[in-house]
C-alpha cells in the first residue's frame, strides 16, 4: 500500500486549525478522562471535566481512502513538532469541533506538549505510553452536554483539522496508475495485431 509522508511547506497556510472530539480517532489512541482515572484533584467536590490524550504519533500509518484510492499517511517526529508550535503559535486552543462536523463552545487546549523523554514524560501520569515525538494535549470541557457525551464514551479521543502538503504524491502516483493503464492497453493492441 503507498505511504505518503505529510508535512509543513508554508508555516502560514499548513499545520492544525482545530482538534475534534471522536469517537474513533484515526491514531487509534484513546483518551484518559481524567476525572474518571481516580487523579487527586485540587477542587474535591467538582469533576474536573478534563481529558489528556496523543494528538499526533510519529511515524504511525493512518489508513485513507481518497477518490477510489487507499493510502496510508503519517507524520515525522520533525513535522508534529512544527505542527504543535503553530497550532500555539496561532492561538488556536479554542478551535474545538466534534467528530469533524460542528464546531462547539466550552472546550479548550488547556496543555499542548511533544514528548523528548518517553521514559520521564508527563504523558506517563496518563499512562498513554506515548513514543518520544507525540504531541499530547489535555482538554478542558466546559460544556455541560459535551462533557456529559464524553462520560458517555461518545468520544474517546482526539483528531487533528489541518492543512498538509504531500498529497501531491498521491496524484503522482494516479498519473503513474494512468500512464501504465496506457502502456498496457498499447501492449494489448500490438499483442491484437501480431
Amino acid at each position: 500500500m503507498e505511504e505518503i509522508e505529510l508535512f509543513i511547506r508554508n508555516e502560514k497556510e499548513d499545520g492544525v486549525f482545530a482538534v475534534s472530539l471522536v469517537e474513533s480517532p484515526a491514531i487509534e489512541e484513546n483518551w484518559v478522562a481524567l476525572s474518571s482515572q481516580g487523579i487527586e484533584l485540587k477542587v474535591a467536590d467538582e469533576e474536573r471535566r478534563v481529558v489528556v490524550g496523543m494528538a499526533l504519533v510519529p511515524e504511525k500509518r493512518i489508513f485513507r481512502k481518497m477518490k477510489g484510492k487507499e493510502f496510508n499517511i503519517y507524520f515525522s517526529k520533525e513535522t508534529i513538532s512544527k505542527t504543535q508550535e503553530l497550532y500555539m503559535k496561532n492561538l488556536n486552543a479554542n478551535n474545538v469541533t466534534t467528530e469533524h462536523e460542528r464546531p462547539i463552545k466550552g472546550a479548550t487546549v488547556i496543555e499542548s506538549w511533544i514528548v523528548e523523554d518517553s521514559k520521564n514524560d508527563k504523558s506517563n501520569l496518563y499512562k498513554l505510553n506515548a513514543p518520544e515525538g507525540a504531541w499530547c494535549i489535555m482538554m478542558k470541557i466546559y460544556n455541560d452536554e459535551e462533557w456529559d457525551a464524553v462520560k458517555s464514551g461518545d468520544y474517546k479521543g482526539f483528531s487533528i483539522e489541518g492543512v498538509f502538503q504531500g498529497f501531491e504524491a498521491l496524484e503522482a502516483s494516479k498519473q503513474l496508475t494512468e500512464d501504465e493503464r496506457l502502456i498496457q492497453t498499447i501492449k494489448q493492441i500490438i499483442k491484437d495485431n501480431e
